[in-house]
């Protein structure tokens, strides 16, 4: 093949191009086409650096919205926490004159004269009240829930208001003491709560009873909190997680309280 022969000069076509004309000016061409290829790429790789810039810009201002909705709804979540634990607390002292009654037999002959069972169990359980006068009266007595269940063999708790809330705090204290019964029936007496304190305190059952084994003097005080008496002092604990840790760091008790079987057992 035979090379291309230079072409002739434009300023005299008679005289030929020579070869360094000819590669001067082809080099002059792919510099011409590379500074405009440079050129288009430095005006796209400004564009993209532009949007490039107005993406983090704008995820900046998102990630400050979220921490703002973020700190929001952590306030929220107080706020909600806060008016659940208040109304919570106000349901609980709405219900400081009740006592809830639990096993009490589900018959007709019961039900239908609840009042008058309760004069009975305080007469065959702590009589001394009555002879000291207190008043033992109930504003109203009432089966919970309100409808009977065929399918639960257990009875339904009784609810009882009493007129004087110091009567309810004797018997109480007195059936804290020992097994209350009902015509030799054993029954249970306690404070009526709000379903979600009843909760929370069911979740110590487990502990309590092993405490109470181990000679502890468990107690659950108001709204759930346990306290036992170890070394001499006494300890109290708002969480089941408070009481593992104390439990843990302590060799008497280490190993003693199997809190992950008791988490299990309430969920």
């Amino acid at each position: 093949m035979q090379e291309n022969s230079p072409k002739s000069s434009k300023g005299n076509r008679n005289s030929p191009q020579t070869h360094e004309e000819f590669e001067s000016e082809r080099t002059k061409k792919m510099e011409a086409l590379w500074e405009e290829k440079w050129e288009m790429m430095q005006k796209k790789f400004t564009h993209l650096q532009n949007q490039f810039d107005q993406t983090v810009k704008e995820n900046q201002a998102l990630k400050q919205e979220l921490i703002k909705q973020s700190q929001n709804t952590k306030k929220l979540e107080e706020n909600i926490k806060y008016l659940t634990d208040k109304v919570i607390d106000l349901e609980n002292r709405g219900r400081r004159e009740n006592l809830r009654i639990i096993g009490l037999p589900e018959k007709p002959e019961i039900n239908t004269k609840l009042d008058m069972v309760i004069q009975d169990i305080i007469k065959e359980n702590c009589p001394e009240i009555l002879e000291q006068g207190g008043n033992t009266a109930t504003d109203r007595a009432h089966r919970t829930p309100s409808t009977l269940n065929p399918q639960k063999t257990t009875p339904r708790n009784v609810i009882a208001k009493f007129q004087s809330y110091q009567t309810k705090e004797k018997i109480l204290q007195e059936a804290r003491k020992r097994q209350f019964r009902y015509k030799g029936m054993p029954i249970r007496v306690t404070q009526d709560l709000a379903s979600s304190t009843l909760n929370d305190r069911k979740a110590w059952n487990m502990i309590f009873r092993k405490a109470k084994e181990l000679g502890l003097q468990p107690r659950i005080s108001y709204p759930a909190k346990l306290t036992i008496y170890f070394q001499g002092k006494v300890w109290a604990f708002n969480k089941i997680e408070d009481f593992q840790l104390f439990a843990k760091k302590r060799p008497e008790l280490c190993g003693k309280f199997d809190t992950e079987n008791q988490r299990a057992r309430n969920t």
